[in-house]
Parts: structure tokens; C-alpha cells; sequence
């Protein structure tokens, strides 16, 4: 297991996501979402699979909570199909959207699971994004439409709320990169996704705090240290803007209350915007984004290594820091103690009142053997050093209440479709055979052994 306990009260916690398990697509009024578009254009996806039906968790909820069950998690971390609730965005409520909804929170609840909800895990629909999508502020305004919806029906049972899932994919991979749905390619959009997305996440913190009162509200975002490849000045100024790209771009709006003059001037100087100002930030939009919180939500994959691309590799100083062999089947480096430079950097500089990670996982396709049986030992020596990682962290003084492992289950992995398995349930996509890998068994030991 892991060789110290947690603190008692902790909360141990599997996590998915709408598109990435429900299925359903088209069923009870559901509408289109960002991610049916997107994967129905040739190319988008690895395998050229859609959402449909992944793990058709819509149909099969009552099944996979008797799983949670039996692993004895204490919350489950799920979020909203905005498509199932507002088919057109906006305007008509779908109710059969809502009861779903309610009737997962209502069995979740009857197992002894609480359930942890975001609000917005990337499915945007369609409609909104005909009509200009996050770069128009309008859908921050239809956002609050949907918080309004789902807190009006599950406020008086859902006691964990967060608005958003990884501004930064949300925003830079789907409007900047083009990597993500909706697919567009334009930097200055991207801004104004991403102030909108803060935006409507200080408006939905609002319409919360009011329809389920005593509820603890926050919101989720993706974590990455930034470390230097040198002590060299160019490696470590490169990493300085990376740092403020990536991390506080997304994090001083919430919780200082304005973005980092560093990086305005570092878009300016790259001639990224014409002026270095903000042109989409109106009167009282920063005061509305820094709605104070309850608590972050964290997720970590690895860190990111930065090399200056200023100079000339021979003319910089020799590389001090390498990625560490050991990679996921997805490519990502395995480093569990960034996880503990990050937790102890960020409460320095936000000095945050409480921290859940609500995503910490590993892609290994491992399926079953002979006897049936997922052996994903990589997978165990994976989460055995983070969980160490994150006990360090708090033996630090980090106020971490709770771990959500990503994922549950094996789901549609966005552009990798069904070739990157994160589950610690494993998934037949054809027959919706469910097998608890060993990596779920040494989950259900660690959460046995700190008493819950």
C-alpha cells in the first residue's frame, strides 16, 4: 500500500467525464456537442471513434456506482452534459437531461458516495459555438443558464461543486492549437475563450452559493511545475514564460484578481496582440472572476521541462535536467515528486484554504490475460508514488482533503479515442464487460487501510 496513513477525514474518489463515458449522444434529448462535430471530421481522431457509445455509462450508471461501491470510494467526481441540459445552449430546459442527472446523484448518495459535480468538462454545445463560442461573451452568460438549471435540482444534495475542467484545454487547445474541439486556430480568440471561461466561472460561483447553500464550490485546473533544462539565464527565462502561460495565466485572475502583467507585455513583445492590454476585459469583470472559493482542484500528469528556443542549442549552457525514462503508454513522463514541488509552490503563492486532486492517472492499455485478470502493475508503482508524493506534500502543510484517481473506468481518451486506457476498471467497448483491474484492488486496499 502506501507506507503512511492520510489524515483522517480525507477523501478518496474516482473521477470521469461526460463525453468521455456516458454515450447516449442522441438520446432524450440530447443535443450536439463540440466533441460530436469534431470527431466526426476525418482525421480528428486516432482511431476515427466518436463518444458513442463509450462506456454508455447513461444506460449502465446503476452498474458502474455498485463498482464504486464495492471499491469503497467515499466521492465520485462526474460532470454535467450542458447538451443533455440546454440542447440549443441556451432557452428550453431538457428535463429528461435533469433526471438523469438527479437520479445519479440520488443512487450515488444511497451507496454512501458523495457526489463532487463539474459543471463544464469541454462539451460545449453546438449551437453556442455557431454562435462564436467561448470567445464570445455571450456563452459566458449562457453558462450561467446551466449552472442555474443543474443547481435549482441537485443544490439541496450536491455539496461539492466546480464550474470548470482545465481552463487551458478548454481554451488553448480547442481555439489556439486547434488540437481540441471545436478546432480553430486563432491566438486572440483563444484570449477571449479564456477570459470568458474565467468569467463565467465568477458568475456560476454566484448562481451556486445561492441554490445550494452550505455547499463547498471551487473549481478545477491543470497543473504542471515548469522547470528550467539549465541555470542558464535564456532556459530560465523561457521557463518564467511558460510558467505564466501555462499556470498563473489561469490562476491570478481567480485568485488575484488580475492576469500577470509579465505575460501581457510577453504577447505584446511577440506581437501576439496589438497593444499590451485586454481589449474583452470590461468594468467589474475581474472582481466578478475573483468570487472567493473553497477550494482548488488539482490535476497532475508530469511536468513540463522548458529549453530556450532564443539561442542556439551548442551556444546555451549544457542541459542540467533530463526527462526521466520511465513514460507512460500515452508518452508522458512519470515524475510523482513534481506533484509535491507543485501542491508546496502553489499554496506559496496562493495560499489556498483547501486543495483537492480531482485528476492524477496514468494511460497503460494492459487488457485481461487468460484468466481474465488486467495485471497493470505499471500502473500500481504509479499511483503508490504519487499518493507518497502527495502525503509529502502535506506533511509540508499543503491543505490537501481529498485524492480522485482518473479514472474509473476506461473511456474515449478525446484524440486518442479508445486507444489510451486511463481506467482502473477495465472496459470492453463492445460487450460493456467490466473487470476491476489490480490497480482498482490496490486503490480499494489503500482507501481499507486509511479507514474509510
Amino acid at each position: 500500500m502506501v507506507s503512511q496513513p492520510f489524515p483522517d477525514g480525507f477523501v478518496w474518489g474516482a473521477a470521469t467525464s461526460s463525453f468521455q463515458i456516458e454515450g447516449a449522444c442522441q438520446a432524450d434529448g440530447r443535443g450536439e456537442s463540440i466533441w460530436d462535430r469534431f470527431a466526426n471530421q476525418p482525421g480528428r481522431i486516432k482511431d476515427g471513434s466518436h463518444g458513442e457509445p463509450a462506456c454508455d455509462h447513461y444506460h449502465r450508471f446503476r452498474e458502474d456506482i455498485a463498482l464504486m461501491k464495492e471499491l469503497g470510494l467515499g466521492a465520485y467526481r462526474f460532470s454535467i452534459a450542458w447538451p443533455r441540459i440546454l440542447p440549443g445552449g441556451s432557452g428550453q430546459v431538457n428535463p429528461k437531461g435533469l433526471d438523469f442527472y438527479e437520479q445519479l446523484v440520488d443512487g450515488l448518495l444511497a451507496a454512501g458516495i458523495a457526489p463532487h459535480v463539474t459543471l463544464y468538462h469541454w462539451d460545449l454545445p453546438q449551437a453556442l459555438e455557431d454562435g462564436g463560442g467561448w470567445p464570445q461573451r455571450s456563452t459566458a452568460e449562457a453558462f450561467v443558464e446551466l449552472a442555474e438549471a443543474v443547481s435549482q435540482r441537485l443544490g439541496d444534495r450536491v455539496q461539492h461543486w466546480m464550474t470548470h475542467n482545465e481552463p487551458w484545454c478548454t481554451t488553448v487547445l480547442g481555439y489556439q492549437t486547434g488540437d481540441h474541439a471545436p478546432g480553430r486556430k486563432n491566438f486572440q480568440q483563444a484570449l477571449a475563450a479564456i477570459h470568458h471561461v474565467h468569467l463565467s466561472h465568477g458568475w456560476a460561483v454566484e448562481v451556486l452559493r445561492k441554490n445550494s447553500p452550505g455547499a463547498r464550490i471551487g473549481t478545477t485546473h491543470i497543473l504542471s511545475p515548469v522547470v528550467p533544462a539549465s541555470a542558464s539565464e535564456a532556459d530560465q527565462r523561457a521557463a518564467r514564460e511558460r510558467d505564466g502561460t501555462f499556470n498563473r495565466w489561469f490562476l491570478d485572475p481567480i485568485f488575484k484578481g488580475a492576469y500577470p502583467q509579465d505575460v501581457i507585455a510577453l504577447f505584446h513583445r511577440a506581437k501576439r496582440i496589438p497593444k499590451p492590454e485586454l481589449w474583452f476585459v470590461k468594468r467589474g469583470d475581474l472582481e466578478a472572476i475573483r468570487a472567493p472559493l473553497d477550494f482548488l482542484g488539482i490535476n497532475y500528469y508530469s511536468r513540463h521541462i522548458v529549453r530556450s528556443h532564443e539561442i542556439p542549442e551548442a551556444a546555451n549552457e549544457k542541459r542540467q535536467i533530463e526527462p526521466l525514462p520511465d513514460k507512460t503508454d500515452i508518452g508522458w513522463e512519470i515524475y510523482p515528486q513534481g506533484l509535491t514541488e507543485g501542491l508546496v509552490a502553489l499554496q506559496r503563492e496562493y495560499a489556498l484554504p483547501c486543495i483537492y486532486i480531482t485528476e492524477n492517472g496514468a494511460a497503460f492499455n494492459m487488457g485481461p490475460d487468460a484468466e481474465g485478470r488486467v495485471v497493470d502493475t505499471p500502473r500500481i508503482e504509479f499511483l503508490r508514488g504519487h499518493l507518497e508524493a502527495l502525503h509529502a506534500a502535506i506533511q509540508r502543510g499543503v491543505p490537501v482533503k481529498g485524492y480522485f484517481v482518473w479514472s474509473l473506468m476506461d473511456n474515449f481518451e478525446w484524440t486518442h479515442g479508445y486507444t489510451q486506457r486511463f481506467g482502473i476498471v477495465w472496459v470492453d467497448f463492445k460487450t460493456q464487460r467490466r473487470i476491476l483491474k489490480d490497480s482498482a484492488k490496490f486503490y480499494q486496499q489503500v482507501i481499507r487501510q486509511n479507514g474509510c
